[in-house]
């Protein structure tokens, strides 16, 4: 960020603004998430886009104050830490950094697995039934330490193109959506009878197809426009201007590609298996050569490298921040987050980054397991949000906020159940593993109490508490629940939804009764856009 004066340039325009977010957004989610949503629910897929588009929206906004509030690299996974201290500060940083990790990877398998379809000798055989081969994980290895080295050497090496990049990655979309709209739609898709009419599995299918296949992950771009409110002109604006239209706009896109996927697979190839017996690589370049459009062919196995690579990119300087932000807030070895001297880059946070990312690829080869554990990931690190702004309008009521959200009280508690409603329709035991996973962030803030002799221990637990808990109960919820989300059927359906609901609303009280004023006070004193503007909190000091 520049500055001048010590105080911020607010440089970035709303147009500039919303295409950063629809940049961030349009990623390798649209090459193979209609795919595997449509495999997942079959043509009722399009409601699952609807269904995974508004509850976004709806988290995405509780965030939007609190990135005017606190503009800084890493935000997302810090905000909790200035609503409820340190305790429950790490867990949101830990899942957001975790969250990160596994993007650089899933950009990766995504060229990998158009890379598959070029008629170059070297690139058969990368791909196996979905999963990379030996050669498959070498070529996205190469693919993965290029991002590296990218944001090893410079952090602006990319920042000229951003604007033609984000076109073409909006550009290719909507052809590939129009051509096959216009030259390859079969209608009869939509209600084949023999394939099991609109929604051959159900609604439960509906549901777990918005939280794994891809959807979640593929609108995870929001928070760029959050994390750059600091440096946008206006932003109690143009900042929700940005998300709302970041997210409409790819929204209509992925809603158009999941018609025209539908439309264009050959009706013939339902026969056998159904919609969840399809079989693609490379799903939409291969619908083009099967249409004859080879010229779109070739276009998609480009962008298939272009659109990915440019999300891989941001992605492993983004996921080196929030490991430089957990290094900041004293629970990571501060060498971690040392940024170079003149290149302002944390280098080793990105070596450290790519190792874990190297070791997720290989556990998790294809495109659809690492969407399913990016996008679970995601959703437990979005849970803080809505309830921290909502604690912060309590615990810090006369700070000035440049963007004040209307209809804050509605809006917080529905996106803290939508939240909820994603962790447990992605199924057990993977939302299990994944919240479990989480709570591994326990011990690390354990070892640095210790180290400090326990110091203010007793408060940050009473912030703190109540998201731990919440994640156990509900990893409990999920286990119990219905057979419909992997459960062990003691709950009914339908019934499920009812306690995941209620069990949030009463999770979501707890939080924002637990917020810390001091944690508040001490956030906005030391990281607001406008310090000068601050004004002290009534009966408080500085801490």
């Amino acid at each position: 960020m520049t500055s001048t004066q010590g105080k911020p340039q607010r440089s970035i325009t709303p147009l500039a603004l919303m295409f950063t977010c629809l940049g961030s957004i349009i990623g390798s989610g649209w090459l193979f998430g209609a795919y595997n949503t449509a495999k997942i629910a079959g043509p009722a897929a399009v409601l699952a886009w609807v269904i995974g588009m508004i509850m976004m929206l709806v988290i995405a906004l509780t965030y939007t104050e609190l990135g005017a509030m606190y503009p800084e690299s890493g935000g997302m996974g810090r905000y909790a830490q200035y609503s409820h201290g340190p305790f429950a500060g790490l867990l949101a940083s830990w899942s957001n950094w975790l969250s990160m990790l596994a993007i650089p990877p899933i950009e990766a398998v995504a060229s990998v697995q158009y890379m598959a379809g070029w008629s170059f000798p070297w690139a058969r055989g990368l791909v196996e039934q979905g999963t990379l081969t030996a050669s498959g994980l070498l070529a996205a290895t190469v693919l993965m330490v290029l991002y590296l080295l990218l944001n090893f050497w410079t952090v602006a090496l990319f920042a000229k193109s951003n604007t033609a990049i984000t076109l073409f990655k909006l550009v290719v979309p909507l052809l590939t959506a129009v051509c096959l709209l216009a030259l390859g739609f079969h209608g009869s898709n939509f209600n084949d009878a023999a394939a099991g009419g609109f929604a051959p599995y159900g609604w439960a299918a509906i549901f777990t197809g918005v939280a794994t296949s891809g959807i979640v992950f593929s609108f995870n771009g929001f928070q760029s426009p959050i994390n750059l409110a600091g440096e946008a002109q206006r932003p109690g604006r143009s900042v929700p201007l940005a998300v709302i239209g970041g997210i409409l706009l790819s929204g209509v896109i992925y809603i158009l590609l999941q018609l025209a996927f539908i439309g264009a697979v050959e009706p013939g190839s339902l026969g056998a298996g159904g919609w969840a017996g399809l079989k693609f690589e490379s799903p939409f370049a291969e619908l083009a050569v099967a249409l004859g459009l080879n010229w779109l062919a070739l276009t998609l196995y480009a962008d298939a490298v272009i659109s990915p690579s440019g999300t891989g990119i941001t992605y492993a300087a983004t996921s080196a921040r929030a490991l430089e932000a957990l290094t900041r807030s004293g629970y990571l070895p501060a060498w971690l987050g040392r940024l170079h001297p003149t290149l302002g880059v944390p280098r080793n946070a990105l070596l450290l980054n790519l190792a874990i990312s190297l070791l997720a690829l290989y556990l998790f080869p294809n495109w659809e397991a690492l969407a399913a554990v990016v996008s679970v990931t995601c959703v437990v690190g979005f849970l803080t949000g809505p309830v921290s702004v909502v604690s912060l309008r309590r615990t810090a009521p006369d700070v000035r906020r440049p963007l004040t959200l209307p209809g804050l009280g509605v809006l917080a508690p529905v996106a803290f159940v939508f939240a909820s409603l994603l962790v447990y329709w992605s199924r057990w035991p993977l939302n299990g593993q994944i919240m479990l996973l989480v709570l591994l962030g326990l011990p690390i803030y354990l070892v640095v109490q210790a180290q400090r002799g326990w110091q203010d221990t007793a408060v940050h637990l009473r912030s703190g508490l109540w998201l731990p808990v919440y994640l156990l109960v509900m990893t409990l919820i999920s286990a119990l629940g219905s057979r419909e989300f992997g459960g062990r059927g003691l709950l009914p359906y339908g019934v499920d939804f009812v306690i995941v609901g209620v069990v949030a609303l009463v999770f979501y009280a707890w939080g924002i009764r637990s917020g810390d004023p001091d944690a508040a006070h001490h956030g906005l004193t030391e990281h607001s856009a406008d310090p000068d503007a601050v004004p002290e909190l009534q009966g408080r000091t500085e801490v």
